[in-house]
């Protein structure tokens, strides 16, 4: 007999001031879940809250490790457990080639993009086996970055690969404790950090040219399938891009 589908859960989304994260967030409530919006900025999340009781924002730097702690503390404050964790929050970096990479920008991207990841994914891990009924799901934001890079986006690249290597060891010590994780590699969604894709991308070849894109919510709409499966259902990646974008084979 195939297992129900869980019940509105509890999802900690972080980075969901904005982007995808907020369109993941605002999905997953107009669906019924609890949301914990994590973010640096308080503003962004109170607009994707909007007053609404299920929504919980939580002012967050990921690369912190005592405000990774207070937020989930404060989602299990508020809600009693946490269910699933969108480890979405990220940022592209500095556009440079190696030679020209400069190192403390370097070292933010590292913290934000790998620590945090590796922050939130501990913490979650940690209240997902406290709790009663044990087990959750985590979600990872990946990126097609993670298969092939854009010219000059060492940075980017790198920390994405990473996230691939996170995502492949929870997945292997994680299966027989009740959590099931996700990688989630996206592929031109229309947002801020992507606004000049559909315009002027840079090319291999060093020209520009715009390139297909596709609105946040159809990611949002994928990852909440996924979220609302019941944890002994897999799905270890997920990809989802603009069809037309020059990804297959040689562009």
């Amino acid at each position: 007999m195939a297992s129900a589908a869980p019940e509105p859960g509890v999802v900690v989304v972080t980075g969901a001031g904005t982007g995808v994260g907020r369109a993941i967030a605002t999905t997953l409530l107009e669906r019924g879940h609890a949301v914990v919006l994590a973010g640096r900025r308080r503003g962004p999340l109170e607009d994707v809250a909007g007053g609404r009781p299920a929504a919980t924002p939580v002012v967050t730097d990921v690369a912190d490790e005592e405000s990774v702690t207070r937020l989930f503390e404060t989602a299990v404050e508020r809600h009693g457990r946490v269910d699933v964790l969108v480890n979405n929050a990220g940022t592209f970096g500095p556009t440079a080639r190696v030679d020209e990479l400069d190192l403390d920008a370097w070292a933010d991207t590292w913290q934000t993009n790998v620590t945090g990841s590796v922050l939130c994914a501990r913490a979650a891990v940690r209240t997902m086996l406290a709790q009663d009924p044990a087990g959750g799901r985590i979600v990872n934001n990946g990126s097609l970055s993670a298969h092939v890079p854009r010219p000059h986006s060492l940075a980017y690249t790198v920390t994405k690969h990473a996230i691939t290597g996170l995502t492949a060891s929870l997945q292997l010590d994680l299966r027989d404790v009740g959590i099931a994780v996700t990688q989630l590699d996206i592929g031109n969604a229309s947002t801020a950090m992507t606004a000049g894709v559909s315009t002027a991308a840079l090319q291999p070849d060093g020209s520009r040219r715009a390139e297909a894109t596709i609105d946040a919510d159809h990611v949002a709409g994928l990852v909440s399938h996924v979220v609302e499966l019941p944890t002994d259902v897999a799905v270890p990646t997920l990809t989802v891009m603009a069809r037309q974008m020059p990804y297959a084979g040689r562009g």
